[in-house]
């Protein structure tokens, strides 16, 4: 394959790279009155990276000698998060202009961001797997302490930053005993020397690497930045972190764990089985006695991280098949929660973000209300919702292997998840109305709002055909 070809290969990541330099010498130029203008056009790169992906060169195999790999299942991936970063780009102008933060630079460095996580997700070697992390972290902390004068925002930045490094470091320390114990930092090469026997040092390693990848899926025991980061950052941006920036690194895990540590199953399945278990345990627990709802979702992001990796320990295609599509609506689920919490503003325009607010929602915003209520319901995994069917996939590819348990238990942790779901719509429709929220006035919150309550409604259910012949499709890239 030649140069040329391989570069069409990344087309993606090109428009995203150009793109976003284009339109930071446009802020530098035009300053803070064209955020507006310069979030669409990055909306427009993202929607044109999208677009490439269903050019024949998303599936040209190993580029640059096997450091980016163009798939099925890095464009699954790709989609997905592209979705999730326009949704986060269009959303964010109205919100900063009302906080008095509007800036032009908020969606370049989105634009960053998703380049280095769609880079993550195409990573064939170590080295590129690292590059891709640290363009998506960079930009990422800046994000996340954003709006400057706010303290909570600054406090958010600085602890992410802090732990990311700590975690960015035992990603590094696992990587080099993978290298010095394999001889390569190559998927391949490294499954081609764990077939021949998985040495101490090679399990050491891999315990790092698995370690460093779990802290950027908020993962327990590396979930411990989650709940102050998503609460501190500006909510736009907790709705990035908590979608785009989730799919990438879950992908991320699942092609490291299927194509580089694939003969070490009987090893890495114990790891994953214990932070599954965990994250579903304590993201259900945790949540119960929050008063912030976006510390709530945040315990709930932790919560869910639990059941997609469920599907990741049955190392079978259906089991990778489940996780993207346990992922795909996750992010409706998880966008529509967060579009919703923008809707939470008191009269005087001020956002209010705590659940006790929400009494008497259903009487004041019934909309509004309706639509959280929908997503808390899916969220919890109650049918006819699609949320029931994320969690039913993911617990069929567990019983396919005959881990039945593991799924018995997964069912029962789920009840623990339910618990606070549930708590917000009764606060909702059965408490006394405290207070009445400004009447919305952004139609394009309200029908990204309606879009994705539709999407996990009963209605869809009629793209579970396709969704399953795509997601396994993309799963099977990686056998």
């Amino acid at each position: 394959m030649n140069y040329y070809m391989q570069l069409l290969d990344t087309m993606p990541e090109l428009i995203l790279s150009l793109g976003g330099i284009v339109l930071m010498l446009a802020a530098a130029w035009m300053g803070d009155k064209a955020t507006a203008t310069i979030s669409w056009l990055a909306a427009a790169c993202l929607a044109l990276a999208a677009i490439s992906l269903g050019g024949p060169t998303s599936y040209g195999g190993p580029a640059f000698d096997g450091l980016y790999l163009a798939d099925p299942f890095a464009a699954f991936a790709k989609l997905l998060i592209f979705i999730a970063a326009a949704v986060s780009v269009v959303i964010a102008p109205r919100f900063f202009d009302r906080a008095g933060g509007s800036r032009a630079e908020y969606p370049v460095l989105i634009l960053f961001s998703t380049a280095g996580t769609a880079m993550m997700v195409s990573a064939g070697d170590m080295l590129t797997l690292y590059v891709g992390l640290e363009l998506q972290s960079l930009a990422a902390y800046v994000l996340a302490s954003f709006m400057r004068r706010d303290g909570r925002s600054a406090e958010a930045g600085l602890k992410y930053f802090v732990l990311g490094a700590l975690a960015s470091g035992i990603l590094l320390y696992g990587i080099s005993l993978v290298y010095g114990f394999s001889g390569t930092t190559h998927f391949g090469g490294i499954a081609a020397a764990m077939k021949t026997g998985t040495s101490g040092g090679l399990l050491f390693g891999l315990v790092f690497v698995f370690a460093g990848i779990a802290f950027k899926i908020a993962a327990v025991p590396f979930h411990m930045w989650t709940p102050d980061v998503y609460e501190g950052a500006p909510t736009p941006v907790t709705a990035f972190f908590a979608s785009a920036q989730k799919v990438g690194a879950m992908a991320l895990l699942v092609r490291v764990a299927m194509q580089a540590m694939g003969p070490a199953s009987h090893q890495w399945q114990q790891i994953v089985i214990f932070v599954a278990l965990a994250s579903t345990v304590l993201g259900g627990v945790a949540a119960i006695g929050q008063s912030n709802i976006k510390r709530l979702l945040a315990y709930s992001s932790i919560n869910n991280v639990g059941f997609a990796l469920m599907g990741l320990v049955a190392a079978t295609p259906a089991g990778a098949a489940s996780v993207l599509t346990y992922m795909a609506i996750y992010i409706a689920m998880t966008l529509g929660s967060f579009i919703c919490v923008l809707q939470m503003r008191d009269l005087d325009g001020n956002p209010v973000e705590t659940i006790a607010s929400l009494s008497g929602l259903s009487r004041t915003r019934p909309g509004l209300a309706a639509a959280l209520a929908v997503f808390m319901f899916s969220l919890a995994g109650i049918p006819p919702l699609l949320g029931f069917w994320a969690k039913f996939v993911v617990f069929d590819a567990l019983v396919a292997v005959g881990m039945w348990p593991l799924a018995m238990i997964g069912i029962a942790t789920s009840v623990i998840g339910a618990f606070y779901y549930l708590k917000i719509v009764k606060t909702m429709y059965f408490d006394e109305p405290q207070g009445r929220f400004e009447p919305s006035s952004s139609a394009l919150e309200g029908g990204l709002i309606a879009l994705s309550a539709l999407f996990v409604s009963p209605l869809g259910y009629f793209a579970i055909p396709a969704l399953g012949v795509a997601s396994l499709a993309a799963a099977k890239a990686l056998f």
